[in-house]
């Protein structure tokens, strides 16, 4: 995993922000529901990265 705050943070934004316009965005059909998932576990990981962030001191 990326050991660097300073690309973390960033990255964590960029995958939270992308998730969330992927959700909003996606149509009512099943290739919405697919996009919809994708959404789901971009912003997963963008909050594991941003979560990951805060626990170092």
């Amino acid at each position: 995993m990326l050991k660097k705050t300073a690309i973390r943070r960033p990255i964590a934004l960029v995958l939270v922000v992308l998730g969330a316009a992927l959700m909003f965005l996606a149509p009512e059909t099943w290739a919405g529901l697919a996009l919809l998932a994708i959404g789901i576990l971009l912003e997963v990981a963008g909050i594991a990265l941003r979560h990951r962030d805060s626990q170092r001191p």
